[in-house]
């Protein structure tokens, strides 16, 4: 859901709109938006973890890699120092910025529970709210973690997220973990993670044989799963729950639908599960050249809280940038939408801009608040 227009304010997939956003615990959606943008900006992907000089690597596609923007010496971790006082300025403004690991592609693995803690440390230290000498965004501290997991190893990650979870226990301010497992239930890589430790929110990806095509099918389309599992099984009884969905066509195998379809699908969910968050779409770039389908998604799932059960709730929406060219590989971004308008604004969404001429969005996801 996130997508810009050229103008100091930018209009993204993170509607802002007149509604609340369906947070309860899961995210803290006290800051102050006095620009009406998108509420948290996931950005994508630390994609391998042990690299050159035991450091991991970061690949944020034409925005910061090691390629194009160098790495720090006797390492491939890509120096972003540049975009400190842009994610600063979006922080300033009241936005949640936080750090997508994995990807479709990343080497994301564990070897033991030790090994993991020693990671947490070092994403703490090099990403939140630690200390390095190789920062990749300078001083700038973001604002949680992601767990992307589509390939590597399943194992020990409940150990990774507990250490991340022990250093923000004394923090100054909230950290969030959020997960992006697939629809398939149980997550073949997420799944004992998710069970054994609190997430804020989780962004099921709906495409394979439970995608949203198969909506109508009872025996396919789980949801009511994810629902169950968010209440019964979850650490965090108040986790949120995102419908992920293709933002096009070409942006996944299946799983795509039509935005009023989605909108209709998106009603209905937040009226029968009061673990539904919003929606997810990947990635931004399939949006923006989709007629702009993250305007027309909120457009069509209108406004209201969620019910099933649960005491009136906000609702947020999440959106991830693509780490991709919109004509080269299947999406590894993920945009989330919610029950609002997501509109863009800040530094970091004008670093963007030109990039979108050239058919590229930087690697970031957003979530955003209703206006």
């Amino acid at each position: 859901m996130v997508f810009f227009a050229r103008s100091k304010a930018f209009l993204t997939k993170s509607f802002v709109l007149a509604a609340v956003l369906l947070q309860s615990k899961a995210f803290d959606n006290t800051r102050s938006d006095n620009d009406d943008t998108i509420n948290a900006f996931p950005i994508a992907f630390l994609n391998v973890f042990f690299s050159t000089g035991g450091l991991p690597e970061i690949n944020l596609a034409n925005t910061c890699n090691p390629t194009d923007s160098g790495a720090f010496s006797g390492t491939s971790l890509a120096n972003c120092q540049f975009l400190a006082a842009d994610i600063q300025a979006c922080q300033a403004k009241g936005k949640i910025i936080t750090l997508s690991l994995g990807g479709a592609t990343g080497a994301a693995s564990f070897t033991s529970a030790a090994q993991a803690q020693a990671f947490a440390d070092t994403i703490w230290n090099l990403f939140l709210g630690g200390s390095s000498s190789t920062r990749p965004f300078g001083a700038a501290v973001l604002d949680g973690i992601d767990l992307d997991i589509e390939g590597g190893g399943s194992t020990y990650f409940d150990a990774f997220v507990t250490q991340i979870r022990s250093h923000a226990s004394g923090a100054s301010k909230p950290y969030y973990v959020t997960a992006a497992p697939q629809c398939v239930y149980p997550d073949a890589y997420l799944g004992t993670v998710l069970n054994a430790v609190a997430f804020d929110a989780v962004y099921v990806q709906y495409n394979n044989y439970c995608g949203l095509q198969n909506y109508g099918n009872v025996n396919a389309w789980d949801f009511s799963l994810w629902d169950t599992w968010a209440k019964n099984t979850a650490i965090n009884k108040n986790v949120k729950v995102y419908i992920g969905a293709p933002a096009s066509s070409s942006a996944a195998g299946s799983g795509y639908v039509a935005a009023s379809t989605l909108g209709s699908i998106a009603q209905a969910t937040r009226s029968s599960y009061s673990s539904f968050g919003g929606i997810m779409l990947w990635d931004a770039s399939q949006a923006y050249a989709n007629s702009r389908y993250d305007v027309q998604i909120k457009s069509a799932m209108g406004t209201g809280a969620g019910s099933g059960g649960s005491t009136t709730t906000n609702t947020s929406a999440v959106i991830k940038l693509p780490t991709t060219d919109i004509s080269g590989l299947p999406s590894g971004g993920r945009t989330m939408i919610s029950q609002e308008v997501l509109l863009v604004s800040g530094s970091i969404m004008e670093r963007a801009l030109p990039a979108i001429s050239k058919q590229f969005l930087p690697p970031l996801r957003l979530r955003l608040r209703s206006p």
